[in-house]
């Protein structure tokens, strides 16, 4: 569907983006120890559009879709992450029948802003997820302990944690300690023990945790991590660089240690150095554990 196909749809029959979404074939569940690759696109809706060293990469939405159906052809990718304006585009292409679906919650945040941890929830509600047909939600959860901004979005997760696990939807929480630098941006902690503590925080969250999962960083040093949590991570991928044979062999470690299920990538696999995009996205599933995957 061309991008002026997809906009006189949204005149004329706006519904039918909901329509096809909701009727998708759902999930069917993973097989034995079988382990996740779900591609991320939900970097536009908060303002981050730089990929691959372009500062605008990711505006072009089209070159977007596009990518993500290419990887979303590739064998063995479970499903993806997204707001409502990528998912409703890539149901009506017929791309997420039989797909792991995870509506993207929190947007609020915009970055570079001086409110960024303050990470309101304007894509999708709990409510929103569900009247959507989608499988969960994922909230991002940065918790700046200087900011007493902070504390609303500890508490609007947890309450969207609380939400999603009664109606009985997976949490997918995305959490991390950051701080701002001298000039003001807000830099992540990517040390071993920040990202165990940030594990533990999101981990609390909600009255119940059965529903709730981690994505977490892949770092080299992965045990302690895991072994502060008894929920399922799937790794993130963040940006990269030019440097994907070195960030394969970081994913490749961290997916032997107990506890993690997955990947969850965005831009790595979707603006690859050399743009190919199948080949990133094979390359990273070459890498997981289970039936039907290199060992």
């Amino acid at each position: 569907m061309t991008p002026s196909t997809s906009a006189r749809l949204r005149l004329t029959d706006p519904s039918a983006l909901r329509r096809r979404l909701q009727q998708r074939d759902p999930f069917v569940g993973l097989r034995g120890e079988e382990q996740l690759l779900l591609v991320a696109l939900d970097h536009p809706a908060r303002g981050s559009l730089d990929a691959g060293g372009r500062p605008m990469a990711m505006a072009d939405r089209a070159d977007l879709l596009d990518r993500a159906a290419e990887a979303l052809s590739r064998p063995g990718v479970h499903g993806v992450v997204g707001t409502a304006d990528t998912l409703e585009e890539l149901a009506l292409r017929g791309l997420l029948d039989g797909r792991l679906v995870i509506g993207s919650m929190n947007r609020g945040g915009l970055h570079g802003s001086t409110f960024e941890v303050d990470d309101r929830f304007t894509a999708y509600s709990p409510a929103g997820v569900v009247e959507a047909g989608l499988d969960g939600g994922k909230m991002l959860l940065r918790m700046d302990l200087a900011d007493p901004a902070t504390a609303r979005t500890v508490e609007a997760c947890a309450g969207a944690v609380e939400q999603l696990a009664r109606a009985g939807r997976t949490a997918l929480v995305e959490p991390f300690i950051v701080a701002r630098d001298d000039t003001g941006r807000l830099r992540t902690a990517l040390d071993v023990a920040s990202v165990v503590r940030s594990v533990t925080i999101a981990s609390g969250l909600g009255s119940t945790s059965a529903h709730t999962w981690l994505k977490l960083p892949a770092l080299p040093d992965m045990e302690p991590v895991m072994a502060a949590t008894t929920l399922p991570a799937l790794l993130l991928g963040g940006e990269i660089g030019a440097d994907l044979d070195g960030a394969l062999a970081v994913w490749g470690r961290a997916l032997r240690v107990p506890g993690v299920q997955g990947l969850v990538v965005g831009r790595a696999l979707l603006y690859p150095p050399g743009d190919d995009v199948a080949g990133a996205v094979d390359a990273a599933r070459s890498l997981l554990v289970g039936p039907g995957t290199t060992s």
